[in-house]
C-alpha cells in the first residue's frame, strides 16, 4: 500500500490529484521560505517531505512537472543563512501541523497518524525503508520489479530510437559543447581572485616602485641598480640574448655615491621575454666594469650590488639579488592545456560509450558525413552535376564510375592550422611564443600560415580531378579559377586596411599586399599550373606492383621544372640584386642588428623589391623585427620575393594530395612516401641551416619565407599528414573535431574572425590589461566560440565557398 500525503483527500466541492497538490503546495511554500517566514524544519513540514514522496505515487508523466520545484525548494532549505540575511526572525512550524496555506482538509481515514510520523522521520534523517529503496532502483534501472517484467519493452524502446536517431548529431554536440566548457573552465581557473599567477598574497599586477615611479608592464621586472662606487658614475647596458650581433642599448644612468655606505639606487625595468645581457660602463674611463647574463622573471624585483670586492681596492663585484620572487606566468598556458587535455579525454570517453549504446549510432554518422560531404563544395566549387560547369565533352580517360569521398584528414588539417591562426591573430595570450619571431627562428605563430598554404595546394589537386572527373571544361575551369584569385585578393585588401577603425581610407596609404592577397596570387599559379599539365589519374596506381614508385613525381616532371626555375629565381634575386647601401646577398634585420652597420637594409633584396614596385606607404609599417632589432624602415612579410617561395610551399602540398590520390588504396604507400618527404625535406633544411637559428646559410626565416623556412614547414606538414590520415581516414579513431568544422568553412572562419576582432564576445574590456591570465581567458573564448560557430554551420550545411 502506498503512503500518501495526510493532505491529500477528495473534497465534496472539488478533487484534487497529488500531483496537483504537491505542486500547489511547493509554489506557496518556495515564496515563504524565500521571504524568511518559515524555517528550515518549517518548510520540510510544509511541503517538502510531500515532494520526496512523488517518487511513490506519481504517474511517470507527471514527475517532471515539479522536479524543478523540488530542486529549488531543496536548494533554498539547504542554505539557511540566506534567508537569515532579509526579513523577520523566522518562525517554527510546530511539529505535525500544517502551515496556514496548506489545504484545510482532515486526513482521509485510510492515512494513519503512524504512517505519516515514519514519513516525517524519513524526512528529517534521511533514512529510507529498504524496500523502497530498492524499488527505486529497480525503477530507475530499468529492471527487477513485476512491472518491469510485465512490460519489459515499454520504458526502454523510445530511449533507443532515440539514441540511435541523435548519436551521431549528439556526438559532435558533445565534442562543440565541452569545448567551449573547457574555455569556460580555463576562464574559472583562472579567473581574478583565484589566480594561479600571483597566489593568495600576490600584489597588484604592476608593480610600483612609489619611489622611484616604475609601473611594470607584462613581460617586464623590476631592477634596482645599487651603486657602492664614490664618485664613480656608471651607464647599464642591455641586450637581449635572441638580438643576433645587436648593439647594446642604454637602459639607464646611475650616479655615484656619495658617501661610504650609502649607495646611489637606480630603478629600471627590464624585459623578461629571454636571456638578459647587462653591461656595466664606467661613464669617465668608458671602460667596462662587469657584464652578466640571466634571465629574469615576471614581476620579479632584483637589486644589482655595484661595490669593491674585499680583495683589491680596485676590483669591482656585481652581484644579483632576488628580493622578490617572480611569478610564473606560463602557468595559465599548462592549465589551459591540461584542460583541453581533460577534454579530449572526456570526448573519447563519450564516444566509447555511444559506441557500445547502439550500433546503428555508426550508420548514422555514415550516412550524415556521406550526405554532407556530398552537398559541399570543394575548394574549387565543385558542383552537384556534372553540367553545372560545363557541358564540353570531356575524354573518356576522365570519365570515372564513382567519385571518391573527400579525404577527412586534409580538413582536419586545415581546421588546425586555422584555428592556430585565430588563436595567435587574437593574440596568444601576449605571449611571446605565440607571436612571430622577431627576425630568424621560430614560434608557434610562424607555423600556421604555411600550413594553411601547403593544405591548399593538396586541395587544389584533389578538387580540379574531381572536377574534371564530373565533366567540367579546362577553359571554364580557368576562368573559375581567376574569378576565385580575384575575390581572394580583394576581400584580403578590403581585411588588412580597416577603415571603421582608422578612419577614413586614403588611397596614399592602402597596404596592398596581405594573406589572403598572397593566398590568391598562390593559388592561381599553381592550380593554372596543375590545370595546363593535368592528365587522368592511372588506375594502374591502386596495385602497387603494377605502379611506378615514383609515379607520382615522374607524371609531373614539367611542374617539377617549372617550380625549380621559380626557386632559381628567389635565389638568384636574394643573393645577387644590388641593393643600395647594403651588402648584395643580405639577409639581416637591418636595425641595431649585425652591429648597427645596415639600418636600413632590412630584408635585403626582398624589402628592396617591396619598397621600388609598392612604395613605403603600401606595405606593412610595423614588421616583427622592430621589437628587438629596432627597425624603422617599412617591411611586409606578404611581399613579392617571398610569394615564389609561397607556391613552392603549395606545389609541395599538391605533391601529398598526388600521394593520397595515386596510392588511394596501397596505405602502407602513402604513409612510406609521407615519411620518406618528410625525412628528405628535414635534410635539406638542416643543410641550409646548419641545425643552427643564425649560423646558416639560409636561416629560417617567416618574414623572408626563406626555402629553409619552406622546407622545414613541409617537412612538419608531411609528418602531420603521415600522422592524421591513418587515424582519421583508414583507422577512423578519430573523426577530425572539432578541427574539421572550420576547415570545412575555412574561408568565413578567417574572414569573420578578422572583420569581428574588435567587437563583443571576441573582445572585452578587460579588468587587468598586462596580465597574461586575462588576455589569454579572453583569446582562448574567442577562438572557441569561432570553432561552435564553424560546428552550427557544419549542421546546417551552410559553407561559403569563392
Amino acid at each position: 500500500m502506498r503512503v500518501l500525503p495526510r493532505h491529500v483527500l477528495n473534497s465534496g466541492r472539488r478533487t484534487l490529484t497529488p500531483i496537483c497538490m504537491v505542486n500547489e503546495w511547493l509554489d506557496e511554500g518556495i515564496e515563504q521560505t524565500r521571504s524568511g517566514e518559515w524555517s528550515e524544519t518549517g518548510a520540510v513540514d510544509c511541503g517538502l517531505r510531500e515532494a520526496s514522496l512523488l517518487d511513490d505515487f506519481h504517474h511517470r508523466g507527471q514527475k517532471a512537472q515539479c522536479q524543478k520545484k523540488r530542486t529549488l525548494a531543496l536548494r533554498l532549505v539547504s542554505v539557511p543563512e540566506r534567508r537569515a540575511k532579509s526579513g523577520p526572525a523566522p518562525r517554527i512550524l510546530p511539529r505535525g501541523s500544517a502551515p496556514p496555506w496548506a489545504p484545510a482538509f482532515p486526513p482521509p481515514p485510510w492515512v494513519t497518524q503512524a504512517a505519516v510520523t515514519a514519513f516525517e522521520r524519513e524526512v528529517m534523517t534521511g533514512a529510507r525503508p529498504i524496500a523502497a529503496e530498492k524499488r527505486r532502483a529497480r525503477e530507475r534501472g530499468g529492471g527487477g520489479g513485476p512491472a518491469a517484467d510485465a512490460a519489459p519493452g515499454r520504458e526502454r524502446r523510445p530511449v533507443e530510437a532515440a539514441g540511435g536517431m541523435s548519436g551521431a548529431r549528439g556526438a559532435g554536440l558533445a565534442m562543440a559543447a565541452l569545448l567551449l566548457a573547457a574555455s569556460v573552465l580555463s576562464a574559472a581557473l583562472l579567473a581574478p581572485g583565484g589566480s594561479p599567477e600571483r597566489g593568495a598574497e600576490a600584489e597588484p599586477p604592476r608593480d610600483l616602485d612609489k619611489k622611484r615611479h616604475i609601473e611594470l608592464k607584462m613581460d617586464q621586472a623590476l631592477l634596482l641598480i645599487h651603486n657602492e662606487l664614490l664618485g664613480t658614475n656608471l651607464i647599464v647596458y642591455w641586450n637581449s640574448e635572441q638580438c643576433y650581433h645587436c648593439l647594446l642599448q642604454v637602459l639607464v644612468n646611475v650616479s655615484g655615491s656619495a658617501e661610504p655606505g650609502k649607495p646611489s639606487i637606480a630603478a629600471t625595468a627590464v624585459s623578461t621575454q629571454h636571456g638578459s645581457i647587462l653591461q656595466l660602463n664606467d661613464t669617465l674611463k668608458e671602460k667596462e666594469v662587469c657584464r652578466l647574463e640571466y634571465k629574469f622573471g615576471e614581476f620579479g624585483n632584483y637589486s644589482l650590488l655595484v661595490k669593491h670586492v674585499r680583495n683589491g681596492v680596485n676590483d669591482v663585484g656585481c652581484d644579483l639579488v632576488v628580493n622578490k620572487n617572480p611569478v610564473d606566468s606560463n602557468l595559465p598556458v599548462i592549465i589551459a592545456f591540461l584542460v583541453g587535455l581533460a577534454v579530449v579525454i572526456a570526448v573519447c570517453f563519450l564516444r566509447f560509450l555511444l559506441s557500445l549504446d547502439d550500433f546503428n549510432n555508426w550508420i548514422s554518422k555514415a550516412i550524415n558525413s556521406r550526405e554532407t560531404d556530398r552537398l559541399i563544395n570543394s575548394e574549387l566549387g565543385s558542383p552537384s552535376r556534372a553540367d553545372q560547369l560545363g557541358g564540353d565533352a570531356q575524354p573518356e580517360a576522365w570519365r570515372v564510375s564513382a567519385v571518391r569521398l573527400r579525404l577527412r584528414c586534409v580538413d582536419t588539417f586545415r581546421g588546425l592550422a586555422l584555428i592556430l591562426m585565430v588563436f595567435v591573430n587574437y593574440g596568444g595570450g601576449k605571449y611571446w611564443y605565440f607571436k612571430h619571431a622577431s627576425w630568424n627562428g621560430l614560434t608557434v605563430a610562424d607555423l600556421v600560415f604555411p600550413w594553411f598554404v601547403f593544405i591548399m595546394g593538396s586541395s587544389i589537386f584533389l578538387s580540379m580531378t574531381s572536377i574534371l572527373q564530373r565533366g567540367c571544361s579546362k577553359l571554364r575551369l580557368l576562368g573559375k579559377i581567376a574569378w576565385r584569385s580575384f575575390l581572394l585578393i580583394c576581400i584580403g585588401v578590403i581585411i588588412v586596411n580597416p577603415n571603421y577603425c582608422l578612419g577614413p581610407l586614403s588611397w596614399d596609404t592602402v597596404r596592398i599586399p596581405g594573406v589572403l592577397q598572397r593566398l590568391g596570387v598562390t593559388y592561381f599559379v599553381v592550380a593554372v599550373l596543375e590545370l595546363i599539365f593535368a592528365k587522368p589519374v592511372p588506375d594502374s596506381c591502386a596495385s602497387e606492383r603494377r605502379c611506378s614508385s615514383l609515379q607520382d613525381i615522374t607524371s609531373s616532371w614539367p611542374q617539377w621544372l617549372f617550380i625549380l626555375m621559380l626557386e632559381s629565381i628567389w635565389l638568384a634575386l636574394t643573393f645577387f640584386l644590388p641593393v643600395p647601401g647594403c651588402p648584395t646577398g643580405y639577409l639581416g634585420p637591418g636595425g641595431i642588428g649585425d652591429l648597427g652597420k645596415y639600418p636600413n637594409c632590412t630584408g635585403g633584396a626582398a624589402g628592396y623589391i617591396d619598397r621600388l614596385l609598392l612604395g613605403d606607404d603600401h606595405l606593412y609599417q610595423h614588421p616583427s623585427s622592430t621589437v628587438l632589432y629596432h627597425t624603422t624602415v617599412a617591411y611586409d612579410p606578404e611581399g613579392i620575393l617571398g610569394t615564389i617561395n609561397s607556391i613552392v610551399m603549395a606545389f609541395l602540398g599538391v605533391q601529398a594530395g598526388k600521394i593520397l590520390l595515386y596510392y588511394k588504396d596501397q596505405t602502407k604507400g602513402i604513409l612510406v612516401r609521407f615519411t620518406a618527404w618528410c625525412c628528405f625535406l628535414g635534410l635539406i633544411s638542416a643543410a641550409f641551416t646548419k641545425i643552427s637559428e643564425n649560423e646558416g646559410f639560409i636561416p629560417v626565416n617567416k618574414n623572408l619565407w626563406s626555402i629553409s623556412y619552406i622546407t622545414t614547414l613541409s617537412s612538419f606538414a608531411f609528418f602531420i599528414l603521415l600522422l592524421l590520415y591513418p587515424v582519421v581516414d583508414v583507422k577512423g579513431l578519430w573523426t577530425g573535431a572539432p578541427f574539421l568544422y572550420p576547415g570545412m568553412n575555412s574561408i568565413l572562419v578567417y574572414v569573420g574572425h578578422e572583420v569581428f576582432q574588435n567587437y563583443f564576445p571576441f573582445q572585452w574590456r578587460l579588468q587587468d590589461n598586462q596580465s597574461h591570465k586575462e588576455h589569454l581567458i579572453q583569446n582562448i573564448v574567442a577562438t572557441a566560440l569561432w570553432v561552435l560557430i564553424a560546428y552550427i554551420l557544419y549542421r546546417k550545411k551552410v559553407f561559403w565557398k569563392i
